[in-house]
């Protein structure tokens, strides 16, 4: 399952140690019995899914799905099933059933931007599992019930509530007051009459029971790009790359609906583009007892497209600092705004994951303030025409004050990452903004 966005297996222990007498009753929670039955009626259908590496034939990653109808097709997540998407010469997937039969999975589609995946086996299902056209209404409250296999210890089933759809995703989805963990990723989640509600996904590690379900929706019309698609892609890449630049212009879209806002950092005025997905923070280190003053504001998307384990993309993060100092002189101040603005990093070029990153650095003036900006872009090898762009720029109109910006647009057109670099260039100021 994804932790907080990154599919990690993540283990949480809480332990606690006891000791009782010999004979002293020990009382563990009984499952309700709507859980039970659930189970019972749904076990049958219920799979784990691992990803093999081919050579040794060795356990790399694992995840739940379950058959849907009495066909033989199983819904899971992609993050369950990306290493085979993006390296099937190197990856090859499996089931095994709660009785323990195994068999081989042939991957039939993907859906990067809502995490799903449509897999094929050789095993039918009895049916409990079915996503019509006609969908569940959900009340917030009722009570979900999640099943598949959590952390390799065998399959289970968790009881919680749904409690509404979470506006700080990018892309719906629905949030689970209960337990999901590491392994159930891809398993279904149901009402208590059987009714498919959504796909385990996620949970927060900062909260308690705090858990997220992609909506049967999305599952729905999935299965419907696969009734009509002839056969699978020979190769998901070209898919899932195009899948990311629908991401990136939905992305763009939304930004340029999204009134441009100015946080002030006095004297200065700096642009945000705050909203339900890009939220911001403040942050100083007032109390630290240094020669300097910092004020800083964040702003970042709360979720970002999984691509791979080593890969998330599709989001963009501001950052706006203000240094300054009446203790320092102005050379020694020179030099440490300097070395602040040359030690952020924009990747590695031995990350064969991007092209190389290309910087170009000049002194600018916007007509409100001047500054030295530099703008640095990087390619993506696998998947053509995305880049990931970053623009640092830093005031030089005062000798000990500086105000030193960044924004990074991550997994977008080569001209939208221009274009946004180029809007927020232009719209700091030492101004106030109306």
């Amino acid at each position: 399952m994804r932790i907080i966005s990154y599919p990690a297996l993540v283990l949480v222990c809480a332990c606690a140690t006891a000791v009782f007498a010999a004979d002293e009753p020990v009382n563990l929670p009984t499952p309700s019995s709507s859980a039970q039955r659930l189970y019972a009626s749904a076990k049958g259908d219920l799979l784990q899914l691992r990803v093999l590496l081919k050579s040794g034939r060795t356990q790399s990653s694992v995840g739940s799905g379950f058959l849907i109808g009495t066909g033989n097709l199983v819904v899971t997540n992609y993050h369950v099933m990306s290493q085979i998407a993006l390296e099937p010469e190197t990856y090859v997937g499996e089931y095994v059933d709660t009785n323990g039969k195994r068999g081989a999975v042939e991957l039939l589609a993907v859906d990067v931007l809502h995490d799903l995946a449509v897999v094929r086996i050789e095993r039918k299902g009895s049916g409990f599992f079915s996503v019509p056209d006609k969908l569940p209404a959900l009340t917030q409250g009722q009570y979900l019930y999640s099943l598949g296999n959590p952390l390799d210890l065998g399959f289970a089933i968790s009881e919680g509530a749904y409690n509404g759809i979470v506006s700080r995703s990018f892309y719906d989805q629905l949030m689970f007051t209960g337990p999901i963990n590491s392994g159930m990723s891809g398993g279904p989640s149901v009402t208590v009459d059987g009714r498919v509600a959504g796909v385990n996904v996620s949970k927060r590690l900062d909260g308690e029971l705090v858990s997220f379900l992609v909506p049967v929706r999305y599952v729905r019309d999935l299965l419907k790009k696969v009734a009509a698609q002839k056969s699978p892609p020979g190769d998901f890449k070209p898919v899932v790359g195009q899948q990311l630049l629908e991401h990136q212009s939905a992305m763009m879209a939304r930004l340029d609906k999204t009134p441009l806002t100015f946080k002030v950092l006095s004297p200065y005025s700096v642009p945000v583009w705050e909203s339900d997905q890009l939220r911001c923070w403040g942050w100083s280190n007032a109390k630290q007892n240094k020669p300097y003053l910092i004020d800083q504001v964040n702003c970042a998307m709360e979720s970002a497209v999984f691509v791979s384990g080593q890969m998330q993309t599709g989001r963009v993060s501001i950052r706006h600092k203000l240094i300054r100092s009446s203790d320092l002189g102005a050379w020694r101040f020179a030099a440490l705004s300097s070395s602040l603005f040359k030690n952020q990093s924009f990747g590695s070029h031995k990350d064969m994951r991007f092209t190389p990153p290309q910087c170009v650095e000049e002194f600018v003036d916007n007509g409100k303030l001047p500054m030295r900006a530099m703008i640095c872009a990087r390619a993506y090898r696998k998947f053509p025409e995305l880049y990931d762009f970053a623009l640092l720029s830093a005031s030089t109109d005062e000798s000990r004050m500086s105000l030193q910006s960044r924004i990074d647009i991550n997994g977008v057109s080569y001209e939208n990452g221009l274009r946004i670099s180029r809007i927020f260039l232009e719209a700091a100021s030492r101004e106030a903004q109306p």
